[in-house]
């Protein structure tokens, strides 16, 4: 053989070496990004498929049907009208709490539609939903289970608050208030070490519990605040 015959020779080996590795490479760069993106909803999708790669077909096309949404922010207006809905709703715990939760759910409903998703089967909702809101997805998941314990007369006082806890962690997602998870990982306020959180008009949160206590009075079911 030739010195041009082995430099040619040489040039394909290194390409198709290159190929082979590019292409080898490819699924896990998609995992890493669908893992990235998802957060906690990729490892729920692969637990309830019970195959990684049948789970990332379904993300992927998750991703191809959230594209062909038309979603918007809103405009500080809208904002401002949601958040003070919510402050209706939150007040409105200390009398009516399964109202307060059901009144909730709808509120979020509403933010969704106006946002640009679609609110029609829940399943759906749910998988458009985690594209973008992956993080904060379980908290409604949650949320919705409890209403339904609710509905069936199963559900405690102290049940509800955490329901409209949970509801609160995509309402802030959806609304494009940063979602900080509490130490630990979740978003209960019954951690008196951290700062009490604000809502969107300044105040404090009326769901934190001031330091030194172990609840909010506003959310103690056994001694409703007195108006």
């Amino acid at each position: 053989m030739n010195t041009t015959a082995t430099v040619i020779l040489i040039v394909v080996i290194v390409v198709v070496l290159a190929a082979a590795a590019f292409f080898a490479g490819r699924p896990m760069l998609r995992r890493r990004h669908l893992q990235a993106r998802f957060g906690p909803e990729y490892d729920r999708a692969v637990e309830q498929y019970g195959d990684r790669r049948e789970a990332e077909r379904n993300l992927v096309e998750r991703e191809r049907r959230h594209s062909e949404l038309t979603l918007k922010p809103l405009d500080p207006a809208a904002r401002e009208k949601y958040a003070t809905e919510w402050t209706a709703v939150q007040e409105r715990f200390v009398d009516a709490p399964d109202d307060a939760v059901q009144e909730a759910d709808e509120l979020i409903t509403r933010l969704m539609h106006e946002r640009g998703y679609p609110t029609g089967a829940h399943d759906k909702r749910m998988e458009l939903l985690s594209v973008e809101h992956g993080h904060t997805l379980d908290h409604y998941r949650k949320a919705h289970d409890i209403a339904r314990r609710s509905e069936a007369g199963e559900a405690e006082t102290e049940d509800l608050r955490q329901a409209m806890i949970h509801h609160r962690a995509l309402f802030d997602d959806l609304l494009g208030q940063p979602y900080r998870p509490r130490r630990g990982g979740t978003t209960s306020t019954s951690d008196s070490a951290d700062p009490a959180p604000t809502t969107h008009d300044g105040h404090t949160d009326q769901w934190q519990a001031a330091p030194g206590e172990a609840n909010s009075p506003r959310l103690d079911a056994s001694k409703p605040e007195q108006r």
